[in-house]
């Protein structure tokens, strides 16, 4: 099974820059994808029908803003769409579907780089996600929580850790937490996989960073302990430019 989760930065936008002929090559199984940034009916949804998705989407409810989907070809067992926290859930944040055996979350947190109301409202958001994804577990051993967690872990996962070391994203207290969530019943894909790679999944628009190489590691397959010894593959895929993201994904048996 071939997972892989892309934040588009606005699925419009990305549609214009070729997103349908990238999903046809890489002909993923599942597809979670945040930051769509527009309501059913403001997009061409038969795109994805072709190419044999069944497509379930959760926007959030001011327009042009966050939103999450999950895109499967194969057998969608059972949906739940967003979450029990009010603002969490009209953000368009959580979505999760039971797809092959597996719990497969489509999960975009909060950026903090607004401010500090946004940057607390972060932090609420970090403690939320231990209990939806503890109350995941406790349903189904083989959890998958796909999406752009805006917390960069390690120096490797950041092109300049020392000056970004006041930054939001890369504040001592978010990677606590997500050295902490790692550590607690989920799994990083990627970095155990590719222990000493310096990859990235996410570049600012300024400064031409993309073409320099000078980003950040946000976007993450956590999988749960359980699920983890099936990871067969973890990549990166910075080549497809439809986004100030790049697509993640993995192969997994269940």
């Amino acid at each position: 099974m071939k997972i892989v989760s892309y934040n588009l930065n606005g699925i419009r936008s990305a549609l214009q820059k070729g997103l349908a002929a990238y999903l046809a090559q890489e002909n993923a199984d599942i597809i979670c994808f945040q930051e769509l940034k527009a309501q059913e009916g403001q997009f061409d949804e038969a795109v994805f029908d072709q190419l044999g998705y069944t497509c379930l989407w959760h926007p959030a409810e001011k327009k042009g803003y966050s939103g999450v989907a999950i895109l499967s070809k194969l057998p969608v067992d059972h949906v739940a769409y967003g979450c029990e926290h009010p603002l969490f859930h009209t953000e368009g944040r959580l979505l999760s579907a039971l797809i092959g055996g597996i719990t497969v979350v489509s999960a975009y947190f909060p950026s903090g780089t607004t401010g500090e109301v946004r940057q607390e409202l972060k932090y609420e958001f970090l403690d939320y996600m231990e209990t939806y994804t503890a109350q995941a577990l406790a349903h189904n051993p083989l959890v998958a929580v796909c999406g752009d967690f805006n917390i960069a872990n390690h120096d490797i996962d950041i092109h300049n850790p020392v000056s970004n070391k006041h930054s939001s994203g890369f504040l001592p207290e978010e990677r606590a937490w997500l050295s902490k969530y790692f550590q607690t019943g989920m799994v990083d894909s990627f970095r155990r996989l590719n222990p000493s790679q310096q990859a990235y999944s996410w570049w600012s628009f300024r400064a031409n960073a993309r073409a320099n190489n000078k980003g950040w590691r946000i976007d993450y397959i956590a999988v749960s302990n359980q699920l983890a010894n099936g990871v067969q593959s973890a990549f990166i895929r910075p080549e497809a430019a439809h986004s100030d993201h790049c697509p993640i994904g993995m192969e997994v048996m269940a």
